[in-house]
């Protein structure tokens, strides 16, 4: 164990410090003053955002009864890294809009953060420190890389493909944690406790409240819309999730798991059609069937799906974020359908446009999740041993169990 401990030490504070120059040598050279790329900023906006990815995904993910430090933690710095690197990324890649002083972009360099914090859920207690960052860098890079894809060769405005995080970091998540070894099933270590279940449903409380906000900050047009249909399928998804939880239950008692990922799948599938949605009952159905296949999908991956493709999602991202997200994107092509069904001259190129916007979003998730996975499992990567996994004592320093020494 000292040595692994000498490795910890010798590798991670190094590659954050260095990570840390390169991101300031290049805010010299791409953004060397404020009046370069900011005008006026809507705080309550970021200030929404950021508590959603901060305080929300970092007590969500804190449902291991040893991993709740590490989880808290590690979600912190991978945000603040994953912050600075998506701000370059976009001044990279989209010079013009930088340039244009956009008012948002830190404030949408915190929503493409959402893409790392799922993607995390899924390898939660697995990855060390440095894979974690490595991982983060990656994804960020990637995510702009597809979003500008998208917008060369499809058209696809800004906001548009901004909205395809919850989908990316799902499948990039559930790709990467397919390179690594699953819990062995009797692991005590990799279960939860009351209270940790508590302290994750606190993070369900935090992104429910601030999730209007977060797909408004995405609407391009009509953000009072948007906060609104958003309310109605979080609310209708939450109803729903409590329902679902006693008809399935064999005890017929609600079951904390159920209404710690349903009750956000209405948020996650209306982002896509949250401003153009007319009728508030229309948010509601939607809201209501993600809080369907968010708890019969968990069902049916946990026990057919993810054993045999031997993938161990910690987190259950795909039936939290996933496949909500996917019910979002089939129902942005099918809303528009209806809406432009007599209108619009081009409809079927319109819809072609649209699938293969989100397909080619998961897709490249996909592929590149794989290969991250497999870079992470280098050996110069690893840290700690599967013994290890969804333990934070390796990492944090606890003084009372020092007490004896």
């Amino acid at each position: 164990m000292p040595s692994n401990y000498r490795s910890f030490r010798k590798s991670v504070p190094w590659l954050i410090l260095f990570l840390e120059t390169v991101f300031i040598i290049l805010f010299y050279f791409l953004f060397p003053h404020y009046n370069d790329f900011i005008t006026n900023i809507s705080y309550t906006d970021f200030q929404d955002v950021n508590i959603m990815v901060i305080f929300g995904f970092g007590f969500f993910l804190a449902f291991l009864k040893r991993y709740s430090f590490s989880s808290t933690g590690f979600n912190l710095l991978i945000i603040v890294l994953g912050v600075q690197c998506s701000i370059l990324m976009e001044g990279l890649l989209f010079p013009k809009e930088t340039k244009e002083r956009d008012p948002k972009i830190i404030t949408m360099a915190a929503v493409s953060m959402t893409a790392v914090a799922i993607s995390s859920g899924a390898v939660l207690g697995k990855t060390n420190p440095l894979q974690l960052i490595v991982m983060t860098v990656v994804e960020i890079i990637i995510f702009h890389v597809s979003r500008w894809i998208n917008k060369q060769f499809l058209q696809i405005q800004d906001n548009i493909s901004m909205k395809h995080v919850h989908l990316f970091g799902a499948y990039f998540g559930l790709a990467v944690s397919s390179r690594f070894s699953e819990p062995s099933p009797r692991s005590e270590k990799n279960a939860s406790t009351p209270k940790s279940d508590l302290l994750s449903m606190l993070g369900t409380l935090f992104l429910w409240v601030f999730w209007p906000s977060f797909n408004s900050v995405l609407a391009d047009r009509d953000k009072t819309k948007a906060i609104y249909n958003t309310y109605f399928a979080l609310a209708v998804s939450a109803v729903t999730a409590f329902t679902l939880s006693v008809l399935t239950t064999k005890d017929g008692k609600f079951r904390m798991t159920h209404v710690h990922s349903a009750a956000l799948a209405g948020g996650v599938t209306v982002c896509y059609t949250a401003e153009s949605i007319d009728y508030p009952w229309i948010a509601m159905i939607l809201g209501l069937l993600a809080s369907v296949i968010t708890i019969l999908g968990s069902f049916c991956l946990q026990r057919c799906l993810n054993p045999a493709l031997k993938i161990h999602d910690a987190s259950g991202v795909h039936f939290t974020f996933g496949l909500p997200g996917l019910l979002g994107a089939v129902a942005q092509v099918v809303l528009s359908v209806i809406k432009k069904w007599t209108v619009s001259p081009s409809l079927g190129y319109m819809v072609m446009i649209y699938i293969s916007d989100f397909c080619l979003t998961i897709s490249v998730a996909l592929i590149t999740g794989f290969i991250t996975g497999l870079i992470l499992n280098f050996k110069l990567l690893k840290i700690i041993p599967v013994s290890q996994y969804f333990e934070d004592q390796f990492y944090w320093e606890f003084p009372h169990l020092a007490v004896g020494f």
